[in-house]
């Protein structure tokens, strides 16, 4: 596959890897998974790590553009360099800025990237998102890295809208593997996903499509390798301001995406979650936990209503 110059090394194993063989998909997962390592290592050392011979990891680079592995090493290390350089260029963009200014800078990135979302994402797409939850069997959701945070959240309240929902979390493949391993046509998986994208998280979604599941996604661009799997793709601009991801515009469709999930069943949310304020309160989960400045009723220790401390201390004796 030709490449322009320019168009780094992520970029074009993200681009071919849906057409890579068995072997060349273990070379790539490797690759991006551990590229700080691989940048020093030899066609037959990386090889080794896969279990592949040296000139299938050859093959490997010159399937991606490029002469030989020599110049392939020295694309990935430019890679890393660039990757690693992020700090000096936070640096140079806010280092004769104050706190007010960062502050409003960083906000107002945020809000273009919500712009931006509300104008380029696919409602149809949307519609189809929230069809496909409600009438999956079992709700998989995985985000890794930066994104954790993000499948936490859908997984949390996805737990009160309906039952069966899985959130993949491990460190290994093989272990996500594991917890996948009864899904089928009738589950859906949400694969949550940003630059740098998630190898493993590719892995989930290609896994699930082989099962013939329905694959949605949630990342940045029509040209993101999780759209390759997926049966809708809803986009959200995450652009870095500087060296934090910016995941405003992603939780806000995923907010949307839950309010959407409870407008389709209101009767049986709002019986779960008055289900839930009973158990809380019969449980006393929250008495200890949560203050309530707006509350008239007491909280624990201190006495019922405005009582003069005088009266209170004569109640001690």
């Amino acid at each position: 596959m030709k490449f322009e110059k320019d168009v780094d090394v992520i970029t074009r194993i993200n681009e071919c890897y849906s057409r890579m063989s068995k072997g060349k998909k273990s070379i790539a997962q490797y690759i991006c998974d551990h590229y700080e390592q691989a940048v020093f290592m030899t066609a037959a050392e990386v090889g080794k790590m896969v279990g592949m011979s040296e000139s299938t990891v050859v093959r490997f680079a010159m399937s991606l553009g490029y002469e030989g592995y020599p110049e392939f090493q020295k694309s990935l290390s430019v890679w890393v360099s660039d990757k690693f350089g992020s700090v000096e260029k936070v640096g140079r963009k806010f280092g004769k800025s104050n706190e007010g200014e960062i502050l409003s800078t960083i906000l107002q990135s945020d809000m273009a990237n919500i712009e931006h979302t509300i104008n380029n994402i696919d409602v149809a797409a949307f519609k189809t998102a929230v069809d496909i939850i409600l009438k999956a069997r079992t709700v998989y959701i995985v985000g890794l890295r930066s994104c954790e945070p993000l499948a936490d959240f859908l997984h949390f309240y996805l737990n009160i809208i309906r039952g069966n929902n899985i959130l993949i979390r491990t460190t290994s493949v093989s272990e996500m593997f594991e917890q996948m391993i009864r899904i089928n046509d009738r589950d859906c998986i949400i694969g949550i996903s940003f630059p740098r994208y998630s190898m493993r998280t590719l892995k989930c979604l290609e896994f699930a499509n082989d099962r013939n599941a329905k694959v949605i996604t949630i990342t940045d661009s029509v040209h993101s390798p999780m759209n390759l799997y997926s049966s809708c793709n809803l986009l959200a601009k995450s652009e870095m301001a500087s060296i934090v991801d910016s995941l405003v515009a992603p939780l806000s469709v995923i907010n949307a995406l839950v309010v959407a999930l409870c407008m389709k069943r209101p009767n049986e949310v709002a019986a779960d979650l008055k289900m839930l304020e009973e158990t809380w309160n019969n449980y006393q989960v929250y008495l200890n936990d949560e203050i309530d400045f707006a509350s008239d009723a007491p909280m624990i220790g201190y006495p019922l209503g405005k009582k003069k401390d005088e009266e209170v201390a004569k109640e001690d004796f």
